[in-house]
Formats: structure tokens, sequence, C-alpha cells
């Protein structure tokens, strides 16, 4: 009877295992645990007895710091480092890694690898970042926030896919890869924009020391080095080096990305072949009953395990790697530490309204993402059709192709980020993040009610 017992528990560890795994991988359970953090943060950050902690926290200095009594030795690293610091410029800086090895990927062998499959969503993306500009410059020309123009021109892919998850088959699968796609190339628009416009005066120096350290490494992708640790330490030094540069830190995780190998370190045929060896050796082995696996097994168990692994190129395991990380652990935590805006008062939510400090901050933000997204993307992707420059998605028409371009108005994660680049007064970047999140849920909202809008009307005919 307890053995009985016994394995009922087991087997139901095992089913609650497999629920946690494929609660997990859905697609929409990311966007949820962002939401989730969201509304935290913000409870945090204006609940009387929790607001002083939550800001202490982020406040907190993690600064190495070495000094000897008499003052000759006084050295930190990395300076000024606070928690808050520490998220935006180090963890996130895995996050643009992994985006990193994501857009390499597309381009090397997925939806951004031939000018066919490329041409409509990067020209979508292009139009999508191009016409948000457009829209916040038009009420904030002139003002001290036109800086804060590419604040709008970014999609959350996490958001957008987790809402068309939602849909099932409301949305042609074609429409899915199309903003897949678009979210790709939207982020490395993104990586370009912070790269470009949102730097500090560059040191020339350090930036030197860090481009010959990436050369070296390239050499070592060309000479087929394949040992992870030849790629980490360097990329620790390059974000260093990025850092203290003026260059954002987190971009040398992109950079990094782009020479980490995607080539085996064994072909099709040798895995094959020490595999079917290695097979044979472990059903030659001696074995009882009861004693799989013994020590001789578990040797060739590891043997095998070790093969495969090598079998798969460092650029693809380190994205299956880190995916889960990423998605439930290093994005939640960037939107737990910046999503909790202190609300002095409602004005805060008057996104319409315009101050001669904040100008229309809210106001371009929250119409670029809700107006300039979507419309960017929609005549981008008609003019490339109708030039037959590029195809429609198979199965989409205009109507659902527009319903998901408003997805795309979903900025959040890099929306944030570039909020908190554009801006050194904190009101005016938490103005941005307030209008970033009700801009977000607006286009959320739109886009989801056109889709069923449409979908009943294309199964009615």
């Amino acid at each position: 009877m307890r053995l009985f017992s016994m394995y009922g528990w087991v087997r139901r560890r095992h089913q609650l295992g497999m629920r946690g795994r494929s609660l997990l991988e859905a697609p929409w359970a990311a966007g949820a645990v962002l939401l989730l953090c969201v509304v935290v943060a913000m409870l945090l950050a204006n609940l009387p007895a929790t607001a002083v902690y939550y800001r202490h926290l982020l406040e907190t200095d993690l600064s190495l710091k070495i000094s000897s009594p008499d003052g000759v030795i006084d050295w930190v690293f990395p300076r000024g480092m606070t928690v808050e610091k520490f998220i935006n410029d180090g963890l996130m800086v895995i996050f643009f890694f992994s985006v990193g090895l994501e857009i390499k990927r597309e381009i090397v062998c997925g939806q951004l690898s031939s000018f066919r499959r490329a041409i409509l969503p990067v020209l979508a993306a292009l139009g999508g970042m191009i016409a948000p500009a457009i829209v916040f410059l038009s009420f904030n020309a002139g003002t001290p926030t036109a800086n804060g123009w590419g604040i709008p021109t970014a999609t959350d892919i996490a958001f957008a896919i987790g809402i068309l998850s939602l849909m099932g088959d409301r949305v042609p699968v074609s429409l899915k890869i199309f903003l897949t796609a678009l979210a790709i190339a939207d982020d490395l628009g993104a990586i370009v924009v912070i790269a470009l416009f949102y730097g500090e005066e560059v040191n020339l120096l350090l930036l030197a020391i860090a481009i010959l350290i990436l050369i070296g490494i390239y050499f070592l992708n060309k000479v087929g080095e394949t040992r992870i640790m030849f790629y980490l330490v360097p990329a620790f030094v390059v974000w260093a080096l990025f850092y203290y540069s003026g260059i954002h830190s987190t971009l040398s995780g992109v950079v990094i990305a782009m020479f980490i190998p995607m080539k085996p370190r064994y072909s099709k045929e040798y895995f094959a072949r020490k595999m079917s060896g290695l097979s044979d050796a472990l059903l030659k082995a001696e074995c009882r009953a009861d004693d799989f696996p013994n020590e001789e097994h578990r040797y060739y168990l590891r043997m095998m395990s070790s093969l495969a692994t090598d079998s798969v190129g460092m650029s693809f395991r380190l994205e299956h790697l880190l995916a889960p990380y990423v998605t439930f652990l290093i994005m939640p935590i960037f939107a737990f530490a910046n999503a909790g805006v202190s609300i002095d008062s409602l004005e805060y939510f008057r996104i319409f309204h315009v101050t001669p400090q904040a100008g229309a901050v809210g106001t371009g933000i929250f119409f670029g993402l809700l107006v300039g997204k979507p419309l960017g993307i929609f005549l981008a992707s008609w003019l490339a059709v109708k030039t037959k420059l590029a195809e429609m998605p198979e199965g989409a028409g205009w109507k659902m192709l527009f319903a998901v371009a408003c997805l795309g108005g979903i900025g959040f994660t890099m929306s944030i980020f570039v909020d908190t680049l554009a801006f050194a007064d904190a009101e005016i970047v938490s103005r941005g993040k307030i209008a970033i999140l009700m801009g977000s849920f607006a286009s959320a909202v739109l886009g989801t009610v056109l889709i069923f809008l449409f979908s009943k009307k294309k199964t009615r005919i």
C-alpha cells in the first residue's frame, strides 16, 4: 500500500513538473510575468509603507571599494554602480546579448536570411520606427524633450507575441511569423538608435582597446575555437571598457553575440559515427537487471552527452540556455526596477498636458506608439507589396495586417530603456514611463479588438 502511495506521489510530482514546464513555455507567459512585475513595482513605489524601501533598494551602492588608511589607495569598481544601474547596465547586457544571438540566427538561417524573406519585415520595422519618431517630434520639436524621439520606436516582442498566441487561429501563421521577424528587425534598429544617439562623450582610447579585443575574438572564431571561456572572459573586459568609454555598456552584449561561433565542433557524419560506437559499447557493457546505469554506463552516457552538446553550435546552445533566464528573470527584474514610477499626483496621468519643462513628452510617446507605430508598419508594408518589392504574407489580408501592426505599438521594455537614456530629469523620465505604459496598453487593446472584429467578419464570409 505504501509502495502505491509513493508511486502516486512521484507521479503527481512529475505531472506538476510537466505542467510547470508547459506554463513557462507558453508564449503568453512572458507577457503575464512582465505585467505582474509592473503592477508590483507601481504598488511598491506608491504605497506609503513601501515607497521609501523600494527607492532605497534601487539606490543601494554595489561598487567594490578598496582603500588604504593613509588614502594612497582609493579604488572603486564599477564607479557609481547602484542596484538600479546594475540592472540597467549589467543584467540588461545579458538581455542584449540574447537579442544579438537571436538577430544573428535570423540573419544567418532564419526569417531574415534571404532578401525575399527579410524585405517585408525589415521595411515594416523601418516604417514602424520613422513614423512614431515623426509623431513624437511633431509635438516636441524645439523643446527640451525633443531628444526622446527614439522612445516610441520600439516593439516589445514578449507582449506582442504573447497576445498573438492568445488569439489562436484567428490570426494566420504567416502574420505571426511576420510580427516576430519585424520585432527582431525592430530590436536591431533600436540597438542602432541607442548606439548612435543615446551614448555619452566617447573615450577613444578605451574604445580602441575594446575594438582590438573584439578583433581577437573574431580571429578566435575564425580558427574554430569553441570553448566558451575564451569568449566569456574577453566579453567581461569589453563590457567594462564600454561602461567607461561612453558607449552604452549594454551594446557590448550585442557586439559580442555577433562573434559567437554558430558552427558546431563536430560534423553530422562524425557525430553519427561516434554516437553509433558509443551506443554499441553501452549495449555491450555488463549489466544486471537492477544495475543501470552503473559506473561504466555512466561513462558512456557522459561521453554521448558531451558529443551531442559539441555537435550544436555555441550560439544556439547559449541562446537556448539563456532564453528562460532572460524571459523570466532579467526582463521581470528590469520591469520591477523601472516601472515603479512614484506618482505624486494624478497630473502624471495627464499625458496630453504640456509643461515648459516636460513639453508634450507624454503626448508624443502615447500617440507615437498608438498611432505612429501601426501606421508606419502598415504603410511601409503596403508600399513594399504594391511596388512588388515584397509579397503579402500567405493567407493574410490588409485589415488583419493592420490589426497585427497595432500590436507593434506595445513598446514597454525597449521603450522604457530608451526613456531612461533620453532624459536626465527624473520627473520627465517618470512621465515618459507612464506614457509608455498607457500607450502600450492602448495599443494592446486596439490590436486585440481589431483582430476579433476582422477575424469574425472573415468567418461569416
